[in-house]
């Protein structure tokens, strides 16, 4: 196991990257330090990558999309959770929110988080 150091530059990440590269190709087995030494570099680079590229949160329009796109949906199925195909329409344009019960309906029936509808 190698000595591991805290990640501070782009430098230090791109070795930790290459060192979980080489790492995952031994395919190190459960309770190894090889496997334990996987673990911590891993939480390192995800705590680098937290601060240095974080990802921002899909907006509501966008989560709706992917969800349709990814469940192979059209406009005409989500007028249940919006009750017109023109409130559908007009959010997916952009140029209405999300009303509470509309949250709800798809936080219930589609599984998109609050936090993305919310945003």
């Amino acid at each position: 196991m190698k000595t591991i150091k805290p990640i501070r530059t782009k430098a230090n990440y791109k070795a930790a990257l290459k060192r979980i590269d080489e790492l995952i190709a031994t395919n190190p087995k459960s309770g190894t330090s090889a496997y334990d030494e996987l673990d911590v570099i891993g939480t390192l680079v995800s705590a680098y990558e937290d601060i240095h590229y974080p990802i921002d949160a899909p907006n509501p329009v966008e989560a709706v999309k992917y969800i349709m796109e990814e469940r192979g949906l059209i406009a005409k199925d989500l007028i249940p959770y919006f009750g017109s195909k023109g409130i559908v329409s007009e959010f997916l344009n952009h140029k209405r929110g999300l009303s509470t019960r509309v949250i709800k309906a798809l936080h219930n029936g589609l599984g998109l988080p609050y936090e993305v509808l919310l945003a």
